[in-house]
């Protein structure tokens, strides 16, 4: 019988919005760069974008697909405080479709041995494990691990106290996927000891029997004080005679203090590797808590009413950037918060790019990543990554709407642009890079050597036409983005002018994106109330629960 697959389904599914590819502004005001180098790695191109993050991923694609080693998301845990006004269903749903949304542009930004990372709670996990399986492919899933978020219990909660979240891990690809190891602690190197004043130094003692048959590790092995060892019943040495007794020879086999113990193999720390392979049970004391993350936000910004809540801990993200990235890898956060990602990814030696729609991008953001650029900043990772500030960051926002309506309601270009910002708009929605030349005035991107893109507000005449096409010869081909043109019809201008493709805008695209979409918004509150329905029957009835 056939496996039947497995979908989630909720209300609106199958709506998909038809998002604008906006550009993106700097603003040099708010940029931030150090005054002076501190390492020759310090990294300064680093992206800090305030908007709608749906918005701001699309706008991110064209430049970042198959680029991003590393994405971590925290979003929104639609724990229901937020929904008061909306049936569970309808905000399930509205959840579900816009974590999809952002989902699908994820996995197209993240390079082919790149991974995501995703905090979640109880409420939406085990959902958000099946559509991420529906996204990335079941095959992709890595791991789910366990994070303890806090460690004293909730004497109020009403049934258990709640102290962990997940972290869901998903590979773009898992068969090139390689994740890093963790280094070890001092607490674990104070497992190894030299009782017997060993020249390799200190060592561990590991059992010498293993349960994996093994035909030539059924020997006897006679002790120093003649008493005779076998493996213990249904198990093996784990190496044949030839190779215990080479071992012996090199004074890698104790029996214990008192020579009367059954026989191990020693294991030297200078001879391993200084990492170990990280499990999915993530305790407060190695990766940090709630708590943590608050009391170093406390100490960068004193105990102001607007400190951020519940942000994730600095040893959160530096272990999941040691296991998913390396050196000057590029990480990306869409759901920044209070800046932490963006502060270890920093203080890491990581590039990195993250998205915000709040005001806390002004007074948490912005500020914290000053601090640790200047190397105002002690708490956190900065001991642990030996951070003494350098580099910086480039601050944008997503530029207004392409068209927008005029009075008559016709769509036209918006009148906020300018020439650049058209050029740079079309070149995004057209596919081509944006590059205008110094010296030609017709070439203002290009999607190769030889095809390039001109953008005009002008209605342009067939003379003009026509020096455009003999300065542009036989070779090359130009798409011409025009608001009209005069003097000959379509089928006359593509034959007298096969180099040159002509359209207008706004016509060329008013019915390719949702212009004038700002907010893609997970927060749910900010949706208006619905208008009073007649009785129906109940939830359950038409949607099997809460609609998934």
């Amino acid at each position: 019988m056939a496996h039947q697959k497995l979908e989630l389904t909720w209300i609106g599914k199958d709506q998909r919005p038809r998002l604008e590819p906006r550009i993106l502004l700097e603003d040099p005001k708010r940029s931030y760069h150090a005054k002076q180098r501190v390492t020759e790695q310090d990294i300064f191109d680093n992206r800090l974008i305030k908007g709608d993050n749906l918005l701001a991923l699309k706008a991110l694609e064209a430049e970042f697909a198959g680029k991003v080693k590393c994405v971590f998301i925290d979003p929104p845990y639609n724990t229901g405080s937020a929904f008061t006004h909306y049936d569970d269903g309808l905000e399930h749903s509205i959840w579900l479709g816009l974590m999809r949304d952002r989902l699908e542009i994820i996995r197209r930004l993240l390079a082919d041995d790149g991974s995501l990372w995703i905090t979640i709670d109880d409420n939406e996990a085990h959902y958000l494990k099946v559509l991420c399986d529906e996204v990335f492919g079941r095959r992709n899933f890595v791991a789910n691990v366990v994070w303890q978020k806090a460690y004293t219990s909730n004497q109020t909660a009403k049934h258990l106290s709640n102290t962990h979240d997940h972290v869901f891990v998903y590979a773009k690809d898992v068969a090139i996927f390689k994740i890093g190891k963790l280094p070890r602690t001092e607490e674990q190197k104070n497992t190894f000891s030299n009782p017997d004043s060993d020249r390799r130094g200190p060592w561990k003692a590991e059992n010498l029997s293993a349960g994996k048959f093994y035909a030539a590790g059924q020997f006897p092995i006679v002790g120093p004080k003649g008493e005779t060892f076998l493996p213990p019943k249904g198990r093996y040495w784990r190496c044949n005679e030839q190779q215990y007794q080479s071992w012996l020879a090199d004074g890698r086999i104790t029996f214990g203090r008192s020579g009367e113990g059954r026989p191990m193999l020693k294991k030297f720390l200078e001879e391993m590797k200084d990492e170990l392979t990280a499990n999915t049970w993530w305790i407060h004391e190695e990766v940090g808590s709630n708590k943590e993350g608050s009391i170093d936000l406390k100490t960068m910004f004193g105990d102001r009413d607007d400190v951020f809540q519940n942000p994730k801990p600095e040893k959160l993200l530096h272990r999941i950037l040691t296991l998913a990235t390396n050196s000057g890898d590029l990480v990306l956060d869409s759901f920044a918060g209070s800046g932490t990602t963006g502060a270890v990814a920093h203080k890491m030696g990581r590039r990195w790019i993250m998205v915000e729609l709040g005001e806390h991008c002004h007074t948490h953001i912005v500020p914290r990543l000053q601090k640790v650029i200047d190397g105002q900043d002690p708490g956190g990772v900065t001991q642990a990554t030996g951070w003494q500030g350098g580099g910086g960051f480039r601050y944008y926002e997503l530029a207004p709407t392409l068209l927008a309506t005029d009075r008559w309601g016709n769509l036209v270009i918006n009148p906020e642009y300018d020439a650049a910002m058209l050029s740079a708009a079309m070149c995004k929605l057209e596919a081509f890079d944006y590059a205008p030349s110094e010296t030609l005035w017709w070439q203002h991107g290009h999607s190769s050597e030889r095809d390039f893109i001109y953008v005009t507000t002008q209605t342009l005449s067939a003379e003009q036409l026509d020096a455009l096409a003999e300065e542009l010869g036989p070779e090359r081909s130009v798409l011409v983005c025009c608001s009209a043109y005069r003097g000959v019809t379509a089928a006359q201008a593509a034959l007298r002018w096969p180099g040159l493709t002509i359209k207008k805008i706004p016509k060329m695209v008013k019915d390719r994106c949702e212009w004038g979409h700002d907010d893609y918004s997970l927060n749910v509150a900010n949706l208006p109330m619905a208008a009073k329905k007649p009785a129906e029957p109940a939830q359950d009835e038409l949607f099997g629960g809460d609609g998934a």
